[in-house]
């Protein structure tokens, strides 16, 4: 029996630098790549296009199921995520979406419905997974866990300027006061609460430049 597909994941809180760490050491490995987040915001981004009712379980089931989502990674260093055939990267990457995203995610019956979407992405050569359950609960078994964190002023800092220099209009304040109510939300929810596996390696990111923290992930995996 052969050796199942290894896969990084690599966890943690809204601005901790999930996304940028995983990016980067998926294209040093060689590896696929998935950013769980972006599938929750595509089903609250679609759920909102369709006018559901964010506090609709079925509806949300239903949603989860029949939203397409497809990652375009030629179209330059950031893949694309299309969302039934729209462009909808940009849109995604707003608070409101991050807002629904997370509230949809408080809804089991959500969560299950893209469990299996999630691991399909496990392919050869490997996979990082990119998220906030993917270590305790969508893949158990990854050979290579790290949970990343960073102090809610640097992550409120860090989605400042990223969304400044996409001509956002937003104030430090309102992130700030936002990231601490997803933090709570996340970290409360009763089903797959936000939390580092047992087994990973915390990383806190506040004050380290981005690839320190590649090459801390990266001596993990070479271990």
């Amino acid at each position: 029996m052969s050796d199942p597909v290894p896969v990084l994941t690599i966890d943690g809180p809204s601005g901790s630098g999930k996304g940028t760490v995983s990016r980067l050491v998926a294209r040093r490995l060689g590896w696929h790549y998935l950013d769980s987040g972006a599938l929750y915001r595509a089903v609250g981004l679609a759920a909102g296009w369709a006018g559901l009712d964010l506090s609709d379980p079925s509806a949300l089931v239903r949603c989860a199921f029949d939203t397409e989502v497809r990652f375009d990674e030629t179209a330059g260093e950031e893949p694309r995520v299309i969302v039934n055939g729209v462009d909808a990267t940009d849109e995604l990457r707003t608070e409101t979406a991050g807002a629904a995203a997370s509230a949809i995610a408080a809804i089991p019956e959500v969560r299950a419905a893209l469990r299996d979407r999630q691991r399909a992405f496990r392919r050869p050569p490997g996979l990082v997974a990119d998220g906030r359950d993917m270590g305790t609960v969508i893949f158990p078994d990854a050979p290579y866990k790290v949970f990343l964190t960073a102090s809610p002023e640097e992550r409120a800092q860090r989605r400042y300027k990223q969304l400044k220099e996409k001509g956002v209009s937003v104030t430090l304040d309102s992130l700030l006061r936002e990231i601490l109510a997803r933090d709570a939300r996340d970290a409360s929810r009763t089903v797959a609460p936000l939390r580092p596996a047992p087994d990973a390696i915390c990383i806190d990111t506040t004050g380290l430049a981005v690839e320190a923290v590649v090459e801390r992930v990266l001596a993990l995996v070479a271990r």
